[in-house]
């Protein structure tokens, strides 16, 4: 198993920057933990002028408008409506299922038709939301599990017919750029580049950044499609024995650490000329790993977003799940039965990042690809706004 290739295209990578442009070169807790985003502060020459600070002149108009963000993953559909709010943006509705679109996909290379009707139910709702939030602007996403399926295209077409969402199936490397410009806001205080990751359902994304300014610069970047359902369906399934589940366990980091064997071979030496790497995970995956962590009754995402945990605690909490029948994992109560199954996969993409860029803490983030979807949507939108008011103003 460990020497086969990762199923579809091999992993893809790159250069760019967070706006898009081209080639480029204990406990504690941030202060961002709510249903409010501070936007970074402006800088001299941002690299995108869509994705800095509002202009003053568009706050009023922009601040009457609500924006949503859609975003049909492998195994989630989450949607995302916010209004901005002076130097923040205040979500007015929120709605996330797991609707496991991606399931069977590794075997057949194609969509079926309950994970489609699954994924159309959710899809059903959110567009009920749209209309009854009256939104001004809005971007649907869809990522891995369309990108790779055969009746990709077919079932966007299907949705746009039955509910009127026009779904944008996203390259890996637009993926990983918002997701990066969506959580970079809670990065830990520090100087060099850091790593942000993405585990979803069908694909990892890995990318090196540069903070600074209102948009990150991305220094190199990663994407392979091994996420926690692709993984998790790849495996051999569990026999029920703990021999079993160890072997099944390091088999699966073997499988992903050989994917990101590229990534890993070009960052080393920027983890060793750095004192002290950041890292940064935006995931179900972390997300549901910090809870357990943290012994949560049930999730909290006060609680949970902005977090930055002991990357070796997170490991001891990799460690205890792996050895874990799906049977007790799902006892847990961030777990359930959603994730018992999933979720081992997770913990070994995890600890295949950590050993890339083995940073002692490790920060957490409930927000990503619909946060910076949001961010530009919002940027976009005032600009278009201080045009428009531009063109009033010599018409007079």
């Amino acid at each position: 198993m460990a020497g086969q290739a990762p199923p579809g295209s091999g992993g893809t990578s790159g250069r760019t920057d967070a706006a898009g442009n081209g080639p480029a070169r204990g406990f504690a807790h941030k202060p961002v933990a709510d249903f409010r985003y501070r936007q970074p502060p402006p800088a001299p020459a941002p690299a995108r002028p869509a994705e800095a600070a509002l202009p003053a002149a568009t706050e009023a108009h922009t601040r009457r408008q609500a924006f949503a963000a859609l975003d049909l993953g492998t195994n989630n559909c989450r949607l995302l409506i916010a209004r901005p709010s002076g130097e923040h943006f205040t979500v007015i509705d929120a709605f996330s299922r797991v609707v496991r679109l991606g399931e069977g996909l590794a075997a057949t290379g194609r969509l079926s038709d309950e994970a489609m009707d699954r994924a159309l139910a959710a899809l059903h709702i959110c567009a009920d939301k749209l209309k009854r939030r009256n939104v001004h602007l809005a971007r649907s996403v869809a990522t891995e599990a369309c990108r790779r399926a055969g009746n990709g295209a077919e079932f966007i077409a299907r949705v746009r017919e039955e509910t009127g969402i026009a779904l944008d199936i996203i390259s890996a490397q637009e993926e990983a750029r918002l997701a990066v410009l969506g959580c970079h806001i809670l990065l830990e205080d520090g100087e060099g580049p850091a790593v942000v990751f993405d585990i979803g359902g069908g694909s990892t994304e890995l990318v090196l950044i540069e903070p600074g300014g209102p948009v990150p610069r991305i220094l190199d970047w990663l994407s392979v499609p091994w996420g926690v359902v692709s993984l998790t369906d790849h495996a051999a399934p569990p026999d029920g024995t703990q021999a079993g589940r160890d072997r099944r366990y390091r088999e699966m980091r073997e499988v992903v650490r050989t994917a990101f064997q590229p990534f890993a071979e070009r960052v080393a030496p920027v983890a060793r000329a750095e004192k002290r790497v950041r890292l940064m995970g935006t995931s179900g995956t972390v997300t549901t790993l910090a809870s357990v962590h943290l012994n949560l009754p049930q999730y909290d995402r006060q609680a949970v977003d902005g977090l930055i945990v002991p990357s070796a605690a997170m490991r001891g909490v990799c460690a205890r799940l792996a050895t874990m029948s799906a049977a007790e994992r799902s006892t847990l109560p961030c777990i359930g039965d959603d994730r018992a199954s999933l979720v081992v996969a997770g913990c070994a993409i995890l600890e295949a990042i950590l050993d890339i860029w083995p940073a002692e803490m490790l920060g957490v983030a409930d927000r990503g690809i619909r946060e910076g979807i949001l961010r530009s949507l919002i940027a976009a939108d005032a600009r278009a706004e201080e045009s428009r008011a531009e063109l009033r103003r010599r018409s007079i």
